[in-house]
Order: structure tokens, then sequence, then C-alpha cells
């Protein structure tokens, strides 16, 4: 009965969010309004992820995990392009370097952290793979120098910004790592992002998959639900705003509530992966997702940006980069062991409340 519950919940949820854009969408709402169109959002973007997860667990580890990294960066773009569009053009243009950024702090300290706590409090050291997740921490290095410390740095254009020709070279070259990250983490080296074996079984391990019905549901479900978040987004966009301003925080706050938001489902499911001690699963969300935040999303952008002559400003400031810098040096000595106790994930989840408190406090 619970299990008829969660499906029907599920599916009613995504539908419901696409239904209600029609007589929403372009029109000034009321409060109650806005507050009930938001919740529907918050649950079309949890149904997206339990239908990305229905097929992750069709297609197994690591495919699943790459499964919820898309789908969430989808979110992410469709998120990021509502409020470039419906935003004045000198508060668009920094809002896709805030989100991506925000994103990477969430996902290589929030995520990565909580996933490693929760791992060691189960059995005192969390145990993963040490050459995949040391992979993937070199990806997401590599692709946020790249894409939002360069340009701080360039001088073709003033002020934090490539210029197209820069642009178009970041946009390829992420999605072209991208590319390189997933053949290996799929094809080449697929073990080395696989579950380190324990000694604990648990019932998800040995869960039957879906069918192939339930999966072809599931992916359509998917589509829908994201349609309706994206839709929803623009929707309450301007209610998101002005809220951000009524409580006096800086614009840049933005970009941190778009990455809280796609990213708290992905965060549950990371959770519950290292709950089951399977702590691998959820530094692969983790990581996986920054990958994909920046991969994907900032090629999106640029072509957008160009096609609809928004200017972007990707490049970070001084406090942002010592943040970065910072994440990546303690996320690589965290990885090299392959094993982790409570105090690398308590040191995590402190850079990830300094990038919190220096967003609303900078």
């Amino acid at each position: 009965m619970i299990a008829l519950g969660r499906i029907r919940w599920t599916t009613a949820v995504p539908l419901l969010a696409v239904a209600v854009l029609a007589p929403a969408w372009g029109r000034a709402l009321p409060g109650i309004v806005e507050i009930s169109l938001f919740a529907i959002l918050l649950g079309a973007v949890r149904a997206a992820v339990h239908h990305a997860e229905v097929a992750a667990h069709r297609v197994g580890e690591p495919f699943g995990s790459l499964v919820l990294a898309v789908a969430v960066t989808v979110i992410e773009v469709g998120l990021i392009l509502s409020l470039m569009l419906s935003a004045s053009d000198d508060g668009a243009s920094p809002l896709a370097r805030d989100t991506v950024f925000a994103a990477v702090m969430i996902t290589c300290n929030g995520i990565f952290g909580l996933s490693l706590l929760v791992g060691a409090l189960r059995r005192r050291v969390a145990v993963f793979n040490s050459e995949g997740t040391g992979a993937a921490l070199a990806t997401v290095a590599t692709l946020a120098t790249l894409t939002l410390v360069l340009p701080t740095f360039t001088t073709s254009e003033p002020g934090p910004m490539f210029s197209t020709a820069q642009l178009g070279f970041a946009a390829v070259a992420s999605l072209v790592v991208y590319g390189c990250f997933v053949a290996v983490q799929t094809v080449r080296h697929r073990e080395d992002f696989l579950p380190v074996e324990t000694d604990h079984a648990h019932s998800d391990d040995h869960a039957e998959p879906p069918s192939r019905r339930s999966t072809w549901i599931s992916l359509g479900l998917l589509l829908i639900a994201l349609l309706g978040v994206v839709g929803l987004a623009k929707t309450v966009s301007p209610a998101i705003e002005s809220g951000i301003a009524a409580a006096g925080l800086p614009r840049s706050a933005v970009g941190v509530v778009i990455a809280l938001l796609v990213l708290l489902p992905e965060t549950l499911a990371a959770v519950r992966a290292a709950r089951n001690h399977r702590v691998q699963v959820g530094l692969n969300l983790a990581l996986g997702s920054a990958i994909a935040s920046i991969g994907l999303t900032i090629p999106a952008i640029a072509v957008a940006s160009v096609l609809l002559d928004i200017p972007l400003l990707l490049g970070l400031g001084a406090t942002q980069m010592v943040l970065l810098a910072l994440t990546m040096f303690v996320g690589a000595l965290t990885v090299v062991p392959g094993r982790a106790t409570l105090m690398q994930g308590a040191v995590h989840l402190v850079l990830f409340s300094a990038f919190l408190f220096l967003a609303v406090s900078p």
C-alpha cells in the first residue's frame, strides 16, 4: 500500500505541475498562490529525481548516478535560463556563475561531507574507491578553474568576462572533458566507480530492477516533471527575487537558492546511499553532479548568452576563489587514502557552512 501511494504521488505531482502552468503563466498572482506553486515546484523536483532513480536502478551503477546527475543539471539549466530571461540585464549576467559555483560548493562540501559523515557514523570508517573518486575530483577542479577562475584574469574583455572566442573555447572544452569523464566512468574504468564491497547486505542491493515498461513510464514522467519545473520556476522567479531582496540579502544569493533547490533531492539520495553502506554511490552523486553542473550548464548558458545577447560574468571574486582552492585541496587529501572518518566529513561540512555564511554576509 505504501509503494502504491508513492507511485500515485510521483505520478500526480508532475501532471499537476504541468496543469497549473496555463492558468498561472504571465499573470500577477496572490502570495498564497505563489507559495502553493513553489510547493508544487519542490514536489516536481522530488518527483523528477524519483523517476530518474527508477531508471538508474534499471541500468545499475555507475550509470544510475549519471542519470541522476544529468536530470538534475537539466533542471538547473532550465531554472537559470528562466531567471535570466525574467531578470534585468544588470542582474542576469552573474546568475550562471553564482549558481554553478554554489552547485560546486554544495556538492563538493555539503553532499560530499554528509556522505562521509553518515558513512563513518554507520561503520566508524567510510570506505570508497580512491581511483574513481580522485579522477572525478580532478575533473571538477579542472572544469571549475577553466570556466570560473580564468575569466577573472583574462584581458580581452573588461571585467571578469570571456570574449566570445574564449567563451566558445571554454564551452567546447567543458563538453570534451565531460564526455571523456562519462566514457571513463561508464566504459573504460567502470570498476573504479562501483561501491566497495562490504560485509553488510541491504535489501536495496538485491531488489529486483523495474520492468522495461515501468522504466519507460518513469522516463516519460521524468520529462513531464522537468517541463513542469522549468515552467513553474519562470512563474515564481519574481517572487524568489523579491523575497531575497526583502530579506536584505545580496543578489548572488539567488544562485545559491537555485542550487539548493535543485540539489536537495540529490542530497537525500546520497545520504540514503551512505546509510546503506554505499558511500561510493553518494560520492558519485556529489562529484558527478558538480561535473555535470559545469560541463553541461556552462556550454548551454554560453549558447543562450550569445543568442540572447546577454553579457555573461563568469569570473569568481577573491573570496570565492579561496573557498574553491581550499575545497579542492582538502578534497584531494580526503580522497587519497580511500577511507575517511568523522573528521573529514566534519571538515567538508564546515567549509560548506563557511560558503553559506559568506554568501549571505560577504
